[in-house]
């Protein structure tokens, strides 16, 4: 019976070693903070890169994202690089065609440079055509030109401004209509269709919300050089 006692002792202290060396193993050792149990109970995040891409762009490639408006409720975003270059937060959208226009490569060939020129929207609805134009017109050789939709992008459209964008790499701009959703990426001076455009045609029976087709989101990486041969 006297043996108890010291017995207790002894187990007690088996029972705090034990404790100790387990939780000293999923701890990861002394001074080493949670990391192995962190990992028991945390996914990964996946990494975002520049506009927030899944995967970052090869070297001498610009990173963009560009989404069109939301209805006539959530506003449009251009992003090049990690600068925003329109957004509602930035307050420089509007209903109708946004577009920020950046620096193209400067003869001799020497790279996008990817600074911003100018950024403005256009009011399709109820604006005049002869701003867009004026806009887009005197364009220089191998000027990108970034476009997202908003609420209507088309009623004020004429032959002209359907011709430009056409020219600037567009397939659909001849037939863009009433509150269709348009995003699309082109440049003064290309010779080819750009691969970097998004249509969705305003219809009641796909409309995603009432009387506006489904908001576009396009995303990729342009080459730092001219596109134009």
């Amino acid at each position: 019976m006297r043996l108890a006692g010291p017995l207790r002792i002894v187990v007690l202290v088996v029972s705090v070693g034990v404790t100790w060396i387990v939780v000293s193993i999923l701890l990861g050792g002394p001074g080493s903070g949670f990391p192995r149990i962190q990992q028991l109970f945390t996914t990964p995040r996946a990494r975002k890169y520049k506009c927030g891409l899944p995967q970052p762009c090869p070297e001498e490639h610009l990173a963009f994202r560009v989404v069109s408006g939301a209805a006539n409720v959530i506003g449009p975003k251009i992003c090049l690089e990690d600068k925003m270059l329109m957004s509602s937060v930035k307050d420089n959208v509007g209903r109708g065609l946004n577009i920020a226009l950046v620096n193209g490569p400067l003869p001799p060939d020497t790279g996008v440079s990817g600074e911003l020129i100018e950024a403005r929207a256009f009011d399709m609805w109820a604006g005049d055509v002869n701003d867009l134009l004026k806009f887009i017109r005197p364009l220089h050789e191998g000027t990108l030109v970034f476009v997202a939709s908003y609420d209507d992008p088309a009623t004020k459209m004429n032959e002209e401004t359907r011709k430009l964008f056409s020219e600037l790499g567009s397939r659909n701009a001849k037939e863009l209509a009433f509150r269709d959703s348009w995003v699309f990426v082109g440049a003064k001076g290309v010779q080819n269709k750009s691969p970097f455009e998004q249509h969705v045609k305003n219809s009641k029976h796909s409309n995603k919300y009432e009387g506006w087709p489904e908001a576009l989101e396009m995303e990729g990486c342009i080459p730092r050089r001219s596109t134009a041969s």
